[in-house]
């Protein structure tokens, strides 16, 4: 069995040798296809103004809300405003039953009589000094009494604003529930913003702010920073920042959901194409490629600022002037060709 296969082998090398015309094989290696490049746009970027601004939601307030109602219960006997009358500070809103009030004022009437005689008589001595103060404090309690019938028996608004509730009709008896009415004051009014903590130190009293409402598509308004809470919601980790608009033609009203914008001032910075900004897969770092002279890329890992419209602001790792491919990016890798193609 060896003895065949020496054989078998034998005529096979003949046979090799044969096609090959006895001239020795050649051992060059062949060169690799050329790869193709790999086709991008590209864009110098360069520094650029960039408004530090953060938008949140809120809630339009009313900057005071007060709810009117006498002391004790009494029984209406007129109304002089409804819901959606705008009202003005002193204004008379309803009437109570008068007859306390009445028999008060007569009271008072009495003791101011009488205090007026024994003044007279204090200053000709014919009355003690401590009769003579009694007398008047009698007098004092009397006017402070009827003065508090009075404020609870014609019910004036402690503010300018609006009706926005009203809960009883003529002749009701009010039980001591719910208000007569309620105001709310409307010029103006407020927002509380719930800010990150992160920017608690750029936020300022009497910043400048502004706002937009869902209610009044294309209207745009501006308010100041009135107040910054002190403490951080722990949970959240926001703060509480109070913004203040004069709404001076009352086109705000309170519960409309806003968005409202603070800015923190102007970084200069890098922008570039939000395109050319490439995610890295399985991580959270963020690569630009910038293009070297010798027409290939370098990944360049980058941090990010703003975004806005279709632009990245670029805290760190890309330079000013350096050109980076945009469209095609998220196909490059290190080294890779590229060709520049017009837009």
């Amino acid at each position: 069995m060896k003895k065949i296969y020496l054989m078998v082998f034998a005529a096979l090398a003949a046979a090799a040798c044969g096609n090959n015309g006895g001239k020795q094989a050649e051992t060059a290696p062949q060169q690799p296809a050329g790869i193709p490049a790999n086709r991008v746009t590209a864009t110098t970027v360069n520094l650029r103004t960039v408004p530090q601004t953060e938008t949140y939601s809120s809630t339009v307030q009313a900057f005071a809300v007060n709810n009117i109602a006498p002391q004790s219960s009494n029984r209406i006997t007129r109304i002089n405003v409804d819901v959606g009358s705008f009202v003005g500070q002193g204004q008379v809103l309803a009437e109570m039953d008068k007859t306390q009030l009445t028999q008060q004022k007569l009271q008072l009437g009495n003791a101011g009589t009488e205090l007026g005689r024994l003044r007279q008589l204090y200053e000709q001595g014919g009355l003690s000094q401590s009769d003579f103060e009694a007398a008047e404090l009698q007098y004092n309690v009397a006017k402070a009494v009827c003065d508090n019938l009075e404020k609870n028996t014609v019910l004036r608004s402690p503010i300018s604003g609006v009706v926005t509730a009203r809960n009883y009709d003529v002749g009701d008896m009010y039980g001591m529930g719910q208000p007569i009415f309620t105001v709310q004051q409307i010029t103006p009014v407020k927002l509380l913003v719930g800010v990150s903590e992160t920017d608690y130190t750029k936020v300022k009293v009497g910043q400048e702010v502004s706002l937009t409402a869902d209610a009044l598509p294309g209207q745009s308004f501006t308010g100041k920073v009135r107040k910054i809470y002190p403490t951080m919601d722990a949970a959240t980790h926001t703060f509480t920042v109070e913004c203040l608009v004069q709404n001076s033609d009352r086109a705000l009203r309170p519960g409309m959901y806003c968005k409202v914008t603070l800015n923190f001032g102007d970084n200069l910075s890098i922008v570039v194409p939000d395109e050319a900004v490439v995610k890295q897969l399985g991580a959270g770092q963020r690569y630009v490629y910038i293009i070297q002279e010798d027409g290939t890329v370098k990944g360049s890992p980058v941090t990010l600022g703003k975004h806005f419209g279709t632009s990245y602001e670029i805290l760190s790792g890309v330079e000013d002037g350096q050109r980076i491919a945009v469209s095609g990016a998220s196909a490059l890798k290190d080294g890779a060709k590229v060709e520049i193609v017009e837009r």
